[in-house]
């Protein structure tokens, strides 16, 4: 039998020691991180082998996104229904399915299919996870100590996968890649039916009352609008029919959810979840963060590649940078945020100093021959900024009323995970081609047969530094634009009062004055 203790998994057989269940479930875990559908570090291989274009693969990434955004509103009824032992073996078994297919499909409507399942899946299996061990992190059920773990695991995962895709890519072939996670995954099953017995420690619940039709709407209008967002600058946004269709289907889907929700009894996402205030306005804040950090997305892959000539593996090689940031800003947030219990507001401003740093930095020292080690610092700002208002902005949804409290968290999930990446990028996407285009007709203005010096050079190269030229400009620029919306953005934050808590501890004297003036503001009133 078990004893059963305060961090105890009873779930595992009794041969495995007590010590070593939560390290077991942990490895369980970064499995799971690092399993998907689709592996978008190899995008470029994944192109080349199967004739499909960027934008699919994109969308194939970002439908896994999406399908990981809707397990939050049912993962507790998962983890009620199935035992732990049932998840793992299930959620395994169908990432394998779902990456078999991924290497062989060449129709992306299935591709995107079987990615938004295999989202599903994997975050199935990664609550499964971290729901076994939370007490283990914390026995006080502290979510900013908890979400410090989750976003220090996600955020590595990420980067780790992607150095490891590429490096398989660059050593043998893309499809390795899912190979390697089979395999991994494989292991994951079998350790489960070792190590892992079917344990419930109440009644078994069934899933009825889940509303999936809404949950299909739900996915339906995010899916449209991603499409709207990755094919909107192929297919020439509205003038095409493709978008035009995509953008009625998101209207049509987004409103007939909307109207299901108001009389229905139990929605996927209740109307009375958009009602709380820190739910509608992190979903605000999110959208205006991706804008600032869509650059990481589109022009550091187009500066690093095109302009300094750096191959895969020397671009990949930043993400080392990036898990050093993603590892000092959660040890930085669990320190300040969790321990000594600084004010959300804090953390917000130092946030959006980090991005402000990120993007001021890139505005004056981009140029054609800039070494690599100058690029490291201001990549680390922009992981150490995004990873503290990550784990502040979800653990500020603990405010909401726990019955609406996973509604929450989807809901954060839908922007944080893949529509506001998809909306940051196609917006900047959009300006920096409209900039493009004028700054080389400003820049090719110059160059005709009356300019002495332009017989000298060859048509193509003349056209090639025109091109180039009109590029570097165009991404300071717009590094100067995102570096003025983000220094706005900074001072609507620090024009509010913002103390940081820990220093009103350290002075008592501050809580007895300020009894002692509202003690005197009654007795004049009373006197009056």
């Amino acid at each position: 039998m078990h004893d059963i203790g305060p961090f105890s998994i009873p779930a595992m057989r009794a041969f495995v020691p007590e010590k070593l269940r939560p390290w077991i479930i942990i490895l369980f875990v970064i499995v799971f991180q690092l399993s998907g559908g689709v592996y978008l570090a190899a995008v470029g291989e994944m192109v080349g082998s199967t004739a499909l274009m960027q934008e699919d693969i994109m969308m194939a990434g970002y439908a896994s996104m999406v399908g990981m955004g809707l397990t939050f509103a049912i993962m507790f009824r998962l983890k009620f229904r199935f035992a732990s032992k049932t998840s793992f073996l299930v959620c395994c078994a169908v990432t394998i399915i779902c990456n078999l297919i991924c290497m062989h499909t060449r129709s992306v409507p299935v591709l995107v299919g079987v990615c938004f399942i295999s989202g599903f899946f994997r975050m199935w299996g990664t609550f499964e996870c971290n729901s076994t061990i939370q007490l283990w992190l914390t026995p006080k059920r502290d979510l900013s100590v908890f979400f410090c773990f989750i976003y220090l695991l996600v955020q590595s995962c990420i980067q780790l996968c992607g150095i490891m895709t590429v490096y398989t890519a660059s050593w043998a072939k893309w499809e390795f890649m899912h190979w390697a996670i089979i395999a991994l995954l494989l292991m994951v099953m079998i350790a489960t039916v070792i190590l892992f017995r079917s344990y419930r420690s109440m009644r078994k619940l069934p899933l009825f009352g889940i509303d999936w039709l809404g949950a299909l709407l739900w996915g339906t209008t995010l899916l449209c609008v991603i499409f709207i967002c990755v094919y909107g600058e192929h297919y020439d946004w509205f003038r095409s029919g493709y978008i035009q269709a995509g953008a009625v289907g998101a209207v049509v889907s987004l409103g007939l959810n909307l109207w299901r929700a108001s009389f229905i009894r139990h929605p996927f996402i209740n109307l009375e979840t958009w009602k709380y205030r820190v739910v509608y306005l992190t979903f605000l804040l999110y959208i205006v963060i991706d804008i600032l950090l869509a650059p990481s997305h589109l022009f550091e892959h187009i500066y690093m590649e095109g302009v300094l000539g750096y191959d895969s593996l020397n671009v990949i090689s930043f993400n080392w940078v990036v898990l050093l940031g993603v590892v000092i800003g959660a040890a930085f947030t669990f320190l300040t945020f969790s321990r000594r219990k600084w004010c959300y507001k804090t953390m917000t401003v130092i946030a959006f100093t980090a991005i402000t740093g990120y993007l001021m930095i890139f505005y004056f020292t981009i140029d054609y021959n800039l070494p690599k080690e100058a690029l490291v610092f201001p990549i680390f700002l922009r992981s150490f900024g995004y990873v503290i208002i990550a784990i502040c902005f979800l653990t500020s949804l603990s405010r909401v009323p726990f019955q609406f409290f996973f509604q929450a968290v989807s809901i954060q999930g839908f922007v944080s995970a893949s529509l506001g990446g998809a909306v940051g990028t196609a917006v900047l996407n959009r300006v920096f081609t409209v900039v493009m285009k004028k700054n080389v007709m400003l820049l090719g203005a110059s160059v005709d047969h009356v300019n002495p010096h332009i017989g000298t050079f060859p048509l193509g190269q003349l056209y090639g530094a025109v091109q180039q030229q009109a590029l570097m400009v165009t991404m300071k620029e717009l590094y100067g634009w995102l570096t003025l919306i983000a220094l706005f953005c900074l001072l609507l934050f620090c024009l509010k009062e913002n103390p940081v808590r820990p220093l009103r501890a350290l002075h008592p004297t501050y809580r007895a004055i300020r009894r002692f003036v509202k003690h005197e503001l009654r007795m004049d009133k009373n006197t009056v």
